[in-house]
């Protein structure tokens, strides 16, 4: 299946904005059509191959994204030569420390196409109990720095939050000194 720039909503689309249900599994045909949109998005842009196809950079999706008002998330990216890669169905957050973070260049989302100057600030690590559609299992995911920003982005889609909705309306750029910097 070749990746599409038209299958993602953009941040006009009122759909983003409405809360998600859990995935029902085993996962539908239906479902399973978009699911796996979001993982050939995602994984053309991990090869590498956004110029072949058209499309932007990315490193996750979650299910409102491409029109699936289902909890599922498809992240897929390296940092510090370590791989990340999870397809996970009904994620909760249930734990998150005290310690903040942010990305010092803000964040950016792929149903976004406007920049919007601010900085975002999240927590540094999370624990995440989720489905794992690959492996088929309940896991536990105890994440923290860039793979714990990016869930939190990912899972506020499922609640119809996009990212810009945490900026500091008055100080879009202000930080904290014991804030953890990426």
């Amino acid at each position: 299946m070749e990746p599409n720039k038209s299958w993602l909503l953009s941040d006009a689309d009122p759909m983003l904005r409405k809360k998600t249900v859990d995935l029902i599994l085993p996962v539908s045909n239906d479902d399973q059509k978009l699911i796996n949109r979001m993982i050939s998005y995602i994984d053309a842009c991990y090869n590498k191959e956004t110029q072949k196809y058209k499309i932007r950079a990315g490193i996750a999706l979650a299910g409102p994204q491409v029109g699936l008002l289902k909890k599922v998330i498809y992240l897929h990216f390296d940092i510090n030569k370590k791989e990340y890669k999870y397809l996970i169905a009904n994620p909760k957050i249930i734990s998150e420390s005290m310690v903040c973070a942010y990305i010092e260049q803000g964040e950016g989302c792929l149903s976004v196409d406007t920049e919007y100057e601010g900085i975002v600030k999240r927590r540094n690590r999370i624990i995440i109990r989720a489905y794992d559609l690959i492996n088929k299992k309940d896991i536990t995911i105890d994440a923290d720095g860039i793979l714990a920003i990016c869930l939190q982005h990912e899972i506020d889609h499922l609640s119809g939050v996009l990212y810009y909705d945490h900026i500091n309306k008055n100080h879009p750029l202000n930080i904290q000194p014991e804030w953890i910097k990426y």
